[in-house]
């Protein structure tokens, strides 16, 4: 069900404004996420782009509910360079694909992300893609050239409405990527079907061969969700020619006004360097940061949160410090839920003091603000439930709605007490035990020497012990 008071606004990048969100039918709301091409680990840039859509997907959940919303986030395994890695490593290109989604999955798991509602792979939509191509040929909005096929941007009118390069601006020369001006009608038109590739070809009327990026997304969009979808996420980047590619095409096939009614875009991540200044992320400026090498390092909500520190909208500043400045952030809010968690009256359907934030556009750093704001109410509470002390059904409330608000976010999703201890091994687990009994029991016999050199050792170890009126326990540092 919706709601009234406090309904969601989006930015739409199509009309380059902030606009309620109307579904074409809530009880079932459609939204498409381009997803990874699977030759590869995925860097931190793409999990920003995941992290979003999660956070939109989480808020579209609460407000029109679990079973009317549709997810469809697609995992490309195919494409020229997965080809080039079979050719280079000797695998299967089966081997190479399952691999790498299997871990992309795995990385978005550990960062809290929910799965999509379905999750279709390019290779078994060839069929979806031929057919689009073959009505794109039919009604002459795509031609054949030189075992190509091409889609003639000439025939759509509204080409460049998404990203504001129009055709005029585009004849000046061939796109960057497409190396195939002596086989265009124009130099702007992209390529919806290529050859063969080293034995990689699937048999089409107009010829064996592989599709080509944009027509995917297309085919595998209609397949799932239907001719128009409601929304379309993805990275900045993928603005231009991906998505404003896929328009094109998806509405000449379907004969469409349009392909999906807002379309929403999270701007870069950037890395953060010694001097304070920042730079993009690229192989040849050495700094791109895998999501599996991070997660060796820092728990995945750490990660999380630190992805949502700035509007979707902004440019990211990634560092070490955001990193450390966001495991603090969770450190305190699960100390928190430790306390929260005697209510023991918790529910998954509660009222948000921060909706209002988080439905403006996914303002994902003011509801946190308000969440944060609310601590100090929700210490006086848990406080009160440390000490015995009866609580009103209001106090409950606060408690009830500060957890639900980082629900909604994706974070504090796990136990208290696990999430302190860092994923130690149970070997490790138990050693951590035994120095923190040891201080301990040298505090209870006032052996402050012993307590002192319980607590070194902790430190070389990478823990930190908390002493308290129930004895002294241990948490990562």
């Amino acid at each position: 069900m919706t709601d009234t008071q406090n309904p969601l606004t989006l930015y739409n990048s199509l009309t380059r404004a902030k606009e309620p969100f109307v579904p074409q039918d809530p009880k079932r709301v459609t939204m498409y996420n381009c997803g990874p091409t699977v030759y590869s680990y995925a860097h931190i840039g793409n999990a920003r782009a995941a992290v979003v859509a999660d956070v939109l997907f989480r808020v579209l959940r609460h407000i029109y509910g679990e079973d009317h919303v549709v997810y469809a986030r697609n995992i490309t395994d195919v494409d020229d360079r997965i080809i080039q890695s079979a050719k280079e490593t000797g695998k299967p290109i089966s081997e190479i694909t399952e691999k790498y989604a299997r871990i992309y999955n795995e990385d978005l798991a550990a960062l809290n992300c929910l799965p999509p509602t379905v999750q279709p792979h390019a290779t078994k939509h060839i069929e979806d893609m031929v057919v689009m191509i073959s009505e794109l040929m039919e009604k002459g909005h795509a031609y054949a050239s030189d075992g190509h096929v091409f889609f003639d941007v000439s025939t759509y009118d509204a080409y460049g409405k998404l990203s504001g390069n129009t055709l005029d601006a585009l004849r000046g020369g061939d796109r960057v990527g497409e190396g195939e001006v002596a086989r265009k009608k124009n130099a702007a038109d992209f390529v919806l079907w290529k050859p063969e590739l080293d034995g990689v070809g699937w048999d089409a009327p107009f010829g064996r061969g592989r599709p080509g990026w944009h027509i995917e997304c297309s085919a595998m969009a209609k397949a799932t969700l239907g001719d128009v979808i409601d929304i379309h996420c993805g990275g900045v980047d993928l603005k231009f020619p991906h998505h404003e590619n896929e328009i094109a095409q998806s509405c000449c096939a379907n004969e469409e006004q349009v392909f999906a009614n807002y379309w929403v875009h999270n701007e870069f991540l950037n890395m953060a360097r010694p001097d304070g200044q920042s730079e993009k992320m690229s192989k040849s400026l050495g700094n791109v940061t895998l999501v599996h090498d991070l997660l060796k390092e820092w728990d995945g909500e750490v990660i999380r949160l630190a992805l949502l520190k700035a509007h979707y909208r902004s440019e990211l500043n990634w560092s070490e410090d955001l990193l450390k400045e966001s495991k603090e952030n969770l450190a305190s809010a699960y100390r928190y839920k430790a306390r929260a968690m005697e209510l023991q009256k918790l529910t998954t359907d509660v009222l948000f003091g921060f909706d209002i934030a988080l439905y403006n556009d996914l303002g994902v750093l003011e509801a946190i603000r308000d969440i944060i704001f609310s601590s100090g109410e929700v210490f006086q509470v848990t406080n009160k439930i440390a000490h015995g002390e009866d609580i009103s059904w209001g106090e409950a409330r606060i408690v009830e709605q500060y957890l639900n608000s980082y629900n909604l976010l994706g974070l504090l999703q796990k136990d208290p007490e696990d999430w302190f201890k860092g994923g130690a091994s149970g070997d490790e687990a138990a050693e951590f035990d035994a120095i923190a009994l040891r201080r301990q029991e040298a505090r209870a016999a006032k052996d402050w020497a012993a307590a002192d050199v319980a607590r070194d050792e902790a430190t070389a170890k990478g823990i930190v012990l908390e002493d308290g009126p129930d004895g002294t326990t241990w948490r990562k540092a």
